[in-house]
């Protein structure tokens, strides 16, 4: 005999899916009633990263596979956060394209594009393992560096690898991080068009090698 749908359980599909519809519309009212010092940009979604104190915020357009993102970090005005996607290793530092605010020569912030090409970075502006259709900006204000950039998302995949570092400045350059702890957890993977998220959990030992020079 075919087994009766529970009335119960058919209540709660429908009223679990409210929850989740809801929950949805409240995060991303949240992410859009943030206050952004340079501009009235407002973004989709956020999320807050899971060490460093890190918020991450973007929009994404499905149309042409770009997002534009916001990402903030608590910082002294004596330091450098960083923000970007590993295109080539999950977990890693080493190979990903990243951006670099730090105090820039003339007082505000300034923004660095680089590949973290080894252990040893040289850190040198360039072109990046994906297309930037927009120069990035940032800025600092109440004890926080924010970047926008816009982005292509690899492969026109939603689905990144990202990764994120704060450190401190040595006679005015970008120096090493700290070497245990948060420092050591900043790697994340990323779905940006669902928001659905998984933290790396590599061996501690691969990521002091990969994250000990990072430095100017």
């Amino acid at each position: 005999m075919a087994p009766r749908n529970h009335p119960v359980t058919v209540w709660l599909l429908p009223g679990a899916m409210l929850m989740l519809l809801s929950a949805a519309a409240a995060a991303a009212q949240g992410c859009a009633a943030a206050r952004f010092q340079a501009s009235a940009r407002s973004f989709q979604r956020c999320t807050a990263l899971p060490v460093l104190g890190a918020t991450l915020y973007w929009t994404y357009h499905p149309a042409n596979g770009t997002a534009d993102l916001a990402f903030r970090a608590p910082q002294g005005a004596g330091g450098w956060v960083a923000w970007g996607i590993n295109t080539d290793r999950p977990g890693s530092m080493v190979g990903s394209s990243v951006f670099v605010a730090s105090p820039g020569a003339g007082g505000g912030a300034a923004v660095l594009m680089t590949v973290l090409e080894s252990t040893s970075p040289s850190l040198t502006n360039g072109t990046l393992k994906f297309d930037v259709p927009v120069a990035p900006a940032a800025e600092y204000a109440g004890g926080a560096y924010t970047i926008y950039v816009t982005v292509a998302l690899p492969g026109n995949n939603t689905v990144q690898n990202t990764v994120w570092q704060a450190g401190p400045l040595s006679g005015g350059r970008i120096a090493a991080h700290p070497m245990s702890g948060p420092n050591l957890q900043s790697t994340m993977r990323l779905d940006f068009l669902s928001g659905g998220r998984s933290v790396g959990t590599s061996n501690s030992v691969v990521h002091r090698r990969n994250l000990r020079n990072f430095q100017g």
